[in-house]
């Protein structure tokens, strides 16, 4: 492609949380769209709707069943080309501040805490990284180890991964206060700091893997559970309504990076002057 893209990007994956939800009840995100500085598009996630198949598919863009990746209890390295590795192989820095899985998926497997938690290890494809292994971990804490590793290291594709929403969702349900109020809170600590990452050149996406039952629990094909927004906010989306799938924000996000890639992803949805 002529117009190659040049930017940061940060990938933010809100773990469980629904559209509809993330739709009535982030007010900040919201406000950006109304004010023209951000879209949203639904996203129908792939199958089946479990954390682990679907982190894979996110930042491979290959879809569970083919990834082999079909179940949160498979410990083993992507076997697939990620964000992640097409990144460090084209000499950009890497970061994440994730829930374990992701360092099992692309760093190391299986995760040991003590050698794995904190990650500096240029040959690694997340070359920075501040790993945690409780559901319960605060979303503060997650954003402040995403914000210690954006300032050190300066990544030009960073992933933020809270699991907060999801363990409401697990421990209350969908329709339950405790639920929405999860994704509001997130919602304010996104205000604390987008604005900040836009003035240092970062493209941000937000989405999720899966959203949430009433049985308290996902993994098959309800609405509720497959439904997920897909938040674009910076310079170079188009924000207007795209057809967006799940497959394609590995994708968008390599586009954006300017990497050489053979991933999906909906050109409409960037801009390239």
């Amino acid at each position: 492609m002529n117009n190659k893209m040049n930017n940061k990007v940060i990938l933010v994956v809100l773990d469980g949380l629904n559209y509809q939800v993330a739709h009535d009840c982030m007010g900040y995100l919201n406000g950006l769209i109304e004010q023209q500085r951000a879209s949203l598009s639904p996203i129908q996630s792939e199958l089946p709707s479990l954390s682990r198949p679907l982190y894979e598919c996110l930042l491979t863009g290959v879809r569970p069943i083919d990834s082999g990746i079909v179940s949160n209890h498979i410990v083993r390295r992507s076997k697939h080309d990620s964000i992640f590795s097409l990144a460090k192989n084209q000499g950009l820095r890497t970061a994440a501040a994730a829930y374990h899985w992701v360092s099992e998926l692309y760093n190391r497997a299986p995760y040991q805490a003590v050698r794995d938690r904190f990650t500096q290890d240029e040959t690694l494809n997340i070359q920075h990284g501040c790993f945690y292994q409780w559901d319960h971990y605060p979303d503060e804490a997650v954003f402040l180890d995403a914000e210690q590793l954006r300032l050190s290291h300066q990544p030009n594709f960073l992933l933020i991964h809270p699991m907060n929403i999801d363990d409401a969702g697990h421990k209350f349900g969908l329709d339950s206060s405790q639920y929405r109020n999860s994704a509001r809170h997130a919602d304010v600590l996104l205000s604390h700091f987008i604005d900040l990452w836009l003035a240092d050149g970062y493209q941000v996406l937000v989405t999720s893997d899966h959203g949430m039952n009433n049985d308290r629990s996902h993994g098959g094909t309800l609405p509720e559970e497959r439904e997920v927004p897909l938040f674009m906010i910076g310079s170079a989306f188009a924000h207007h309504g795209a057809h967006i799938k799940q497959t394609d924000i590995c994708g968008l996000c390599c586009e954006l990076l300017g990497l050489d890639h053979q991933k999906p992803y909906p050109k409409e949805s960037l801009r390239y002057d």
